[in-house]
């Protein structure tokens, strides 16, 4: 049986933080923002401490090495 809901592939692509979001591109090509406020090591951390960023997990996580902060999203089942 087929699905009519599109394939999606939630691992990130690309982020990018300013002084309010966190914005993530996945690769299915949506971009996800949240507030930075819901990550106060991030909030508080430098402009150049947050532009420093890995992907982790096959793309299904974030690393800002500088701060040793991480976030990982859901993976699929």
């Amino acid at each position: 049986m087929h699905s009519l809901a599109p394939e999606t592939d939630v691992r990130a692509m690309n982020v990018v933080l300013d002084d309010a979001r966190l914005v993530v591109d996945l690769m299915d090509g949506r971009t996800i923002a949240v507030p930075l406020a819901w990550y106060p090591r991030l909030a508080n951390a430098t402009p150049q401490q947050r532009s420093h960023w890995q992907l982790a997990g096959g793309g299904y996580g974030i690393h800002w090495p500088d701060i040793d902060e991480e976030k990982i999203g859901d993976r699929p089942q």
